[in-house]
């Protein structure tokens, strides 16, 4: 079967909330899940997959998927060529925090081929996750984002920043006395960026990709 890796991440997310919940996601859910700016694009990926035969959707339901395939864990399902026009082969560098700011492990010889159609803008690199400090955004532990490589970003919008040797991803303010770095979950307090301090944006956020796991 013929499936993209979103198609694949698509469906892994409809088996995980079939067995934990007993019903799958609304569309609505899977594009936020998947990081999608808009529900169309998590339409366009089950109206592929029904085509494809791995899904069933029945008409009038906002929850009618069943699942006709059982999904295949994304990392055995990574294309090894680049023949897709549509499709990005996009290095992962590392790690990124979510919670604490982490040294940045940078230096990964990893890549994954992923569909241009869920970022925005396109992405030059992935890194992933560790720790839960942006889950209101649907940003989770273990999630690969797209960071599109740019100095310049606006207040309020979801950016890659470096603090001294260490890298973290959260909401971007712009106040007239101060820069903080927001979490999206109120168990974690803002970020001061103080004075001394090393500070730069590495690039912004533009959209994620869930391995199965």
């Amino acid at each position: 079967m013929d499936l993209t890796d979103t198609q694949r991440s698509i469906l892994g997310l409809i088996a995980e909330r079939i067995e934990a919940e007993g019903v799958p996601p609304s569309q609505t859910e899977i594009a936020r899940a998947m990081g999608f700016n808009s529900v169309r694009a998590a339409q366009y990926h089950l109206e592929a997959l029904e085509r494809a035969g791995a899904i069933e959707r029945r008409p009038g339901r906002a929850r009618g998927i069943r699942l006709l395939v059982e999904p295949q864990p994304l990392d055995q399902a990574v294309a090894a060529d680049q023949a897709d026009g549509d499709a990005l082969r996009l290095p992962v560098l590392g790690r990124v925090a979510a919670g604490a700011p982490i040294g940045a492990d940078i230096g990964s010889d990893d890549y994954v081929l992923l569909d241009r159609v869920f970022f925005s803008p396109a992405p030059d690199y992935l890194l992933k996750v560790q720790g839960d400090s942006m889950r209101d955004e649907g940003i989770f532990d273990g999630d690969l984002i797209g960071v599109h490589r740019t100095r310049d970003a606006r207040s309020g919008q979801i950016v890659v920043a470096r603090i001294d040797d260490e890298v973290t991803v959260k909401l971007l303010k712009i106040g007239s006395d101060r820069i903080r770095l927001l979490p999206r979950n109120p168990d974690y307090a803002p970020i001061d960026v103080l004075p001394d301090q090393d500070f730069a944006i590495e690039g912004l956020y533009c959209g994620l990709v869930r391995p199965n796991r």
